[in-house]
């Protein structure tokens, strides 16, 4: 695989463009310390690896040829994104213990990465547009693509780590009353707009 360093720059390119799954780590992290956030990081690079090993099969396949699947996977994930918005619009602007927060919501934090990754439908159409051209299939295919897909969930994990120190860095400001409410709206906003722009987007 000649190609693995250019791979691994589109790669890292593409983990740090904002998108539903960064807004979730900084409003994650901001909210509950870098620890409070690894659950949902952990559920994104999860739903990552998964979500590659989909559009490798007759399911991503399938995605990125009938309407039908791509359109009902598009509501669901777009349904998914309006919730989380209206949710963190609504949420109380109140400080959080770091500690007792980053256990209690680990496991939901875990699962909304996770289905926020899941219900993606465009993250399987990158998958099947990228990794193909940076496969050699006369070789070890099963080979590569475990490289490619661990090299991308390890990129997912250590690239919102880093966004989530970013925002810890804000937090004394952004958990306060007055910061708090720019978070939820801004977060909220900004998940909703990514919900309705999914739900208007075509293949």
């Amino acid at each position: 695989m000649d190609t693995y360093l250019l791979f691994l720059i589109i790669a890292i390119a593409t983990v740090l463009s904002p998108g539903p799954g960064v807004v979730l780590t900084l409003t994650n992290a901001i909210r509950y310390g870098v620890s409070g956030a690894i659950g949902g990081i952990l559920g994104i690079a999860f739903g990552t690896f998964i979500v590659a090993g989909v559009s490798a099969t007759g399911v991503g396949v399938l995605l990125a040829t009938s309407t039908v699947a791509f359109s009902i996977m598009k509501f669901i994930g777009a349904a998914y994104l309006i919730y989380l918005g209206i949710k963190l619009w609504r949420s109380p602007t109140a400080k959080i213990d770091v500690k007792s927060a980053a256990i209690k919501s680990r496991k939901r934090q875990f699962i909304e990465g996770l289905t926020l990754q899941l219900t993606n439908p465009k993250a399987v159409f990158f998958f099947i547009s990228i990794f193909p051209q940076f496969v050699d299939f006369s070789s070890d295919y099963a080979g590569q693509f475990t490289l490619l897909v661990v090299t991308y969930s390890s990129l997912v994990v250590l690239i919102h780590l880093l966004y989530a120190r970013l925002a810890k860095s804000a937090r004394s400001w952004l958990s306060s009353d007055k910061g708090g409410r720019v978070v939820n709206r801004v977060g909220g906003g900004t998940f909703m707009c990514f919900g309705i722009g999914l739900a208007s987007a075509g293949k």
